[in-house]
């Protein structure tokens, strides 16, 4: 067992919950016809989730191949140390990506110049499996950074690697309405309903279940809440457009308008640091988080 033989293994395993979804969005699509809810809107929101691949994908090919030669370079000169890949040592990185994972999402939802990214996730106003792969141009880059110390435990680069695409991959299946609660694996997992949570804009709703994988880290540091009612999907602001352009940089105009009004450079580091929807103490604060109508 070794690094790039555990690299190929992510790969792998993000085909196997591509295949998954899917199988679920043909099942969503077909129930969705017999049902009635399947609405012209719905279709072109569904568009508009793909098309966010597009820019994704690009930065992906022309960028992220340095950034992993980045990450080899670092292991290489910097570490002088190494965990050994092993089965144990796998799963320790799993452990230690999903971690990272959980602060990595709350720091997207806290820190606005994130949000400008992640928010692209959030704008749909449906839930189905095309919201798992609408993302933001330049997500990747940040979850890169923020796995970064992972280099510096000893993990190789493609554990590392393989360790961010199975987080991400195992949450593919869950942007979906079909699958209801599931016991205590909610208490555990981050499921399906735990998820549609995370996607609502209702006040009890946002800022809440930012897990990967597992959810206990949410009950640790308090930001778990179990589903009650159907949560409204979206951004807590109007927005609600299936423009793809306007989906892929909803936000950027927004903090392009309001670093342009800065009278100071604290002000100015401000809009781009603090949580979305701050404002200077004698301007107004305009909350932008998720809320009805993720």
């Amino acid at each position: 067992m070794n690094g790039d033989a555990i690299e190929y293994l992510g790969s792998q395993i993000d085909d196997a919950f591509f295949l998954l979804g899917a199988a679920i969005l043909l099942i969503e699509l077909v129930t969705g016809v017999f049902t009635k809810k399947m609405t012209g809107r719905t279709l072109l929101d569904m568009i508009a989730n793909i098309s966010t691949q597009i820019p994704y994908l690009a930065f992906e090919i022309f960028a992220m191949g340095f950034v992993y030669l980045g990450f080899v370079a670092i292991n290489a000169n910097f570490v002088s140390w190494d965990i050994p890949v092993t089965l144990w040592s796998v799963v320790l990185a799993l452990l230690v990506a999903d971690f990272t994972y959980y602060w990595e999402h709350r720091m997207a939802h806290e820190i606005r110049l994130l949000w400008t990214q992640h928010a692209v996730h959030h704008s749909s106003r449906f839930m189905n499996i095309s919201v798992a792969i609408r993302f933001g141009p330049f997500e990747s880059l940040t979850s890169a950074i923020f796995h970064l110390p992972m280099l510096f435990m000893g993990f190789h680069p493609g554990v590392v690697f393989f360790s961010i695409v199975v987080v991400q991959a195992y949450q593919t299946w869950i942007h979906t309405e079909l699958v209801g609660k599931l016991g205590v694996l909610d208490g555990i997992l981050n499921t399906p309903a735990n998820h549609r949570v995370h996607h609502g804009c209702d006040d009890k709703y946002i800022d809440r279940n930012y897990g990967g994988i597992l959810i206990i880290w949410d009950r640790i540091f308090g930001t778990y809440q179990r589903e009650e009612e159907t949560p409204h999907y979206g951004l807590a602001r109007d927005f609600n457009s299936v423009n793809p352009l306007a989906v892929w940089f909803s936000e950027l105009p927004g903090l392009f308008r309001d670093l342009g009004s800065a009278r100071n450079a604290g002000e100015w580091w401000g809009y781009l640091s603090k949580r979305p929807g701050w404002a200077p103490e004698n301007g107004s604060a305009k909350r932008q988080m998720e809320g009805p109508a993720e």
